[in-house]
């Protein structure tokens, strides 16, 4: 069994779409996250932008390299304190929902979003209203997804209202539907107090949701200043050999997406990951 291994598009060159896609597909990646404002900054993707016509034009460039559309990524403040914003947010998603489809892609992904407009670090993410405020807002984009028969991918991260596994499996439990699953990125769950037993959070989370995974982002971290900072995938401390051993037999061929690796990353990220996955 083979990995199934991509990279979010916009860590790639920002290129025209085609040239994207040739350097995508030359690197030997199989699949993309696909932040459209990240990756065409040259083309209008704002709210009321997209159609079929749009979308078919993007993912069959793509198509026909071989490359999936594994997710589309839309990443809102779906908690955003303005509330005139944060509906402009949820329609946006809800757009990228509608016209999925027609892109080749069945998953839409966001991360949480945050109690301040600027998206900074704050605890006051982890009280109670937040979570509230993400459960009703993921609510309405599940019914959204439920009529188009696509998926709500929510990824979870210790900067967000879903900072724990505990609080995803939560989220999973008071939205009971099949249209909402997860984006997990393992190194998102630790922090300056876990990553020590980061082993136990790795399968704590695939315990609580693991029959609930859709992709897998892949990224490393170090400890600087007491303080977790993201690097490229195989610099860092995570633990990819506990990581593989949970997903390899539960999950074959789940995309596992690469983020925030760029070049000249790119090529040994990819050999360390397969050597992980292989002996796994």
């Amino acid at each position: 069994m083979s990995l199934n291994i991509g990279i979010r598009a916009h860590d790639v060159a920002n290129l025209p779409l085609k040239e994207l896609v040739s350097e995508i597909s030359s690197k030997g990646l199989t699949s993309v996250q696909l932040a459209l404002g990240k990756s065409f900054k040259e083309m209008n993707t704002s709210l009321g932008s997209l159609s079929p016509g749009f979308a078919h034009h993007i993912g069959s460039a793509f198509k026909q390299k071989g490359i999936q559309i594994a997710v589309l990524g839309c990443y809102i403040n779906m908690i955003h304190p303005d509330h005139h914003v944060r509906r402009k947010e949820l329609d946006r998603f809800k757009e990228h929902i509608r016209f999925a489809r027609d892109f080749g892609c069945s998953i839409v992904g966001t991360e949480t979003g945050n109690v301040n407009k600027d998206i900074v670090y704050t605890e006051n993410n982890f009280e109670e209203q937040p979570f509230l405020e993400v459960v009703e807002s993921v609510k309405e984009l599940v019914e959204e997804a439920e009529k188009f028969g696509v998926l709500v991918g929510i990824e979870g991260g210790i900067n967000h209202p879903i900072h724990t596994p505990q609080r995803m499996k939560r989220l999973l439990d008071e939205i009971p539907s099949n249209h909402l699953q997860v984006i997990y990125d393992p190194a998102n769950f630790m922090s300056i107090d876990n990553y020590q037993h980061q082993e136990d959070v790795i399968q704590e989370a695939i315990e609580l949701f693991g029959d609930k995974i859709v992709a897998l982002h892949a990224k490393d971290f170090i400890i600087e200043d007491n303080w977790i900072k993201m690097v490229p995938v195989g610099q860092g401390l995570l633990n990819y050999d506990v990581i593989f051993k949970c997903i390899k037999q539960r999950k074959p061929f789940l995309n596992v997406l690469m983020e925030g690796t760029s070049e000249p990353y790119i090529t040994s990220s990819m050999t360390y990951l397969k050597e992980k996955y292989d002996n796994a």
